[in-house]
């Protein structure tokens, strides 16, 4: 389970040293079993400042060099010689200094030295975008507005981000902590309880709205569960207006960082709110739903289904199908189908949050050895009570990032409250357990933390 130090901070105000981080999580239980620092480009570009040329001439041995000097912001002005064809006197770049170690876009990783070049003495590199790994352009040295500032790290120009991703080693019963939300609330009762001033602000899903299928010719899709054994609560909402496209950076980073392919805006915000929620959503394309109808249903013995990977299954009778009403769409709670995912062509979508019978989706992972992020957590058994809100929540991005609406409000199928767990333990069994006697008073503060 990765666990982005960013995001984590999406919801936390913290300003603690990752390292510290890490003991932390390991001492209330999620153990970290390995660190590793992200960058937008390896090395961050350290060593890269804004330059400006204020000097440019032909080099006095070689027709297509020229030989500039350039003002770094440092009180000197560095003697660089430059090959690229675009070069001139008055422009704002970004230069390599001496030391400079870069990673070009096409993965040859270079150190800058002092050098000369035809007999004339240079002391840095003025970069090409692909010199940088900041884009492919190799056709010119990459410049800069007038507005840039000789001096400044090129990190600090172009935005650059460095994080702290936690492999936390997540044992099975932990699955409330498969999240985000769910490591940040830990942290805030650890952090609150030993007097650190910290918050807490989770996104909310207040701006939650839709409008009536009266304003426009879409008709929501209808959601039928007939085997209610496996999907105990099913929710579901229609969406039109949707545009597919890459998403913002932002969301791209955020999701590279834990270690997923940003693929499309809508396909994103799912995993974005799976990694922020702890709670799988599948997005259909609705124009692909036959009957304009979701059917939650046991699979036929011997079913044929094609999953998104483009491997064709043949399906057990135990297994839980999401369906329209001619063909399965959906491995529920495992895999997608090929034919009814979102695509670059879709416009309006059936979003799905539900809950799953966890046996159920254990046993149809383990046959057809699929294991997702999506079974990972429903086998362990999801929490109900998240639904509408990771609905609505990726309802909203999806309404920024995508242009989308909700049509109709939200379809859902619950016939009997799935209740909470209940436990009675003593507070002495309870410090017989963690093996360390810290008092009622103590123990029932950490609880109401965490909001049990």
């Amino acid at each position: 389970m990765k666990i982005s130090y960013n995001w984590l901070k999406r919801y936390l105000s913290i300003d603690l040293e990752p390292v510290e981080l890490e003991k932390i999580l390991t001492s209330i239980g999620l153990e970290v079993e390995a660190m590793e620092e992200v960058e937008d480009i390896p090395g961050a570009l350290t060593g890269v400042v804004v330059g400006e040329v204020v000097e440019c001439g032909k080099h006095p041995d070689a027709d297509k060099l020229s030989v500039t000097k350039v003002n770094t912001g440092s009180g000197e002005l560095l003697n660089i010689v430059c090959g690229a064809p675009n070069v001139a006197k008055g422009q704002k770049v970004l230069v390599a200094t001496v030391g400079t170690t870069l990673t070009f876009t096409g993965g040859d990783v270079v150190k800058i030295k002092r050098s000369k070049i035809r007999g004339v003495e240079s002391e840095g590199m003025i970069c090409a975008e692909d010199e940088l790994g900041v884009g492919t352009s190799h056709e010119g040295i990459m410049v800069l507005p007038e507005s840039a500032v000789p001096g400044t790290s090129a990190k600090d120009y172009l935005n650059l981000e460095s994080d702290t991703v936690f492999e936390i080693g997540l044992t099975p019963n932990r699955v409330d902590a498969a999240s985000h939300i769910g490591v940040a609330r830990d942290l805030y009762a650890y952090l609150k309880y030993h007097k650190y001033n910290v918050t807490m602000n989770l996104p909310s899903d207040s701006e939650f709205v839709s409008i009536p299928v009266s304003a426009t010719n879409l008709k929501p899709a209808s959601v039928k569960v007939e085997a209610a054994d496996g999907s105990p609560r099913y929710m579901g909402l229609t969406m039109d207006g949707v545009t597919v496209a890459p998403s913002p950076e932002w969301l791209q980073k955020a999701l590279r960082a834990v270690g997923l392919r940003p693929i499309n805006n809508v396909v994103d915000v799912t995993n974005f709110i799976l990694q922020e929620t702890g709670h799988p959503l599948h997005a259909f394309d609705y124009d692909e739903i036959g009957g304009g109808e979701v059917v939650v249903r046991r699979a036929l013995q011997g079913e044929k289904f094609v999953t998104l990977d483009g491997v064709e299954r043949e399906l057990s009778a135990e297994d839980l199908m999401i369906c329209d009403i001619k063909k399965p769409m959906c491995l529920a709670g495992v895999f997608g189908g090929e034919s009814s995912g979102v695509t670059g062509k879709t416009t309006r979508v059936f979003l799905e949050s539900a809950y799953f019978n966890p046996v159920s989706i254990r046993k149809s992972s383990k046959r057809h050895m699929l294991k997702t992020d999506a079974s990972f957590r429903f086998e362990r058994g999801a929490n109900p009570e998240v639904l509408p809100y990771a609905l609505k929540r990726a309802a909203i991005m999806l309404g920024e990032l995508a242009g989308a609406r909700v049509v109709g409000g939200i379809e859902e199928f619950y016939p009997e409250k799935i209740e909470r767990a209940q436990v009675s333990l003593s507070f002495e069994r309870m410090e017989d357990l963690i093996g360390k006697r810290i008092g009622a008073k103590s123990i029932l503060t950490i609880l109401e933390l965490m909001e049990y």
